[in-house]
Parts: C-alpha cells; structure tokens; sequence
C-alpha cells in the first residue's frame, strides 16, 4: 500500500480544506484516532497511524478545516510495507539529499536556513531531519534521511520563506 503526497492538496484519504468530520471519517478504516484536545470541538489535530506510518491532520486556526497533513517515519529499527511516495520517490527510504535534489530538479526551491526543518515554499512540502535515535547520520549529525514529511496548502510556507 502507498501513501501517495499530492502537494499542495494532502495526502489521500485526506485533503486540505475538509471538515473534522471529513477527515475523522477518511480515517476512520483505520481505527480509533487520538483527538487533541481530546472533547474539543472541533479538535486542532487527529493522530492515527495506517499500519508502521503515523499520520497526523492539522486543524489550525479556527479548526474548521484541515490546514495539513503530516506523516511520520516508523522509527529506529522498523520497517515499513507502506511506501510515503512523492512523484515515485519513497520519502522515508530514499536518502533526503537525494530528495531534495530531484526537487531542485523539478525546478522547486527547498530551504534549508533550517537544515533540521528544510522545506519547499510554494509547493508546501516540509520535512524534519531530527532525532534522538540512533540512525544513520551525514557528516553535519543530520538523520541520514527525513522523519516527517508535512504536505501544507499552497502558501503554507510562505511567510518562512520571506
């Protein structure tokens, strides 16, 4: 099974712009989600998982729709038979060099004035590079590839960017 990255629009069964209750019942296949808070109405994030890959859905502001959507890698020494896929590349296993490069070469800018949190203005993509566990490292200590990849609205970086 894959989860497909469809920037700027999220990351099927979820897409920017649904209510809580949209998105609650696109997950809802997947078992119980964690609500935060946890009676609020409407929540500002629902945490689930589809199967090793946990999956977060941001309501922010007002929380009447979802803003974003974040996945996460399994963690230190698990696999995986979900692929994150973005244009073909499997965002968790392919080396986050080689991600950012093929983006650079699909003629996106990625910004790394973080280098923990680099991400791509305009197409919303971002990406953590941190970690406590022990993994495979670069030579500047950065996670040899990303731990999260968060797919925002069309302008959801914008202001970063600036």
């Amino acid at each position: 099974m894959d989860l497909t990255l469809n920037p700027p629009h999220g990351v099927e069964p979820v897409r920017l712009g649904m209510t809580p209750d949209e998105a609650l019942a696109a997950v809802a296949p997947w078992g119980t989600p964690r609500l935060v808070p946890a009676q609020g109405r409407p929540p500002k994030r629902i945490f689930t998982a589809f199967r090793e890959i946990r999956f977060t859905v941001l309501l922010e502001g007002s929380g009447e729709s979802v803003t974003a959507v974040e996945l996460w890698w399994p963690g230190e020494g698990r696999t995986s038979s979900v692929r994150v896929l973005l244009d073909g590349d499997d965002v968790v296993t392919t080396p986050a060099e080689d991600l950012f490069r093929k983006a650079e070469e699909r003629g996106w800018t990625v910004d790394r004035t973080d280098p923990e949190y680099p991400f791509i203005p305009g197409v919303s993509l971002g990406f953590t590079r941190q970690t406590s566990q022990q993994v495979p490292r670069t030579p500047q200590g950065l996670p040899l590839y990303v731990t999260s990849v968060l797919v925002g609205g069309e302008h959801y970086y914008d202001a970063q960017a600036r």
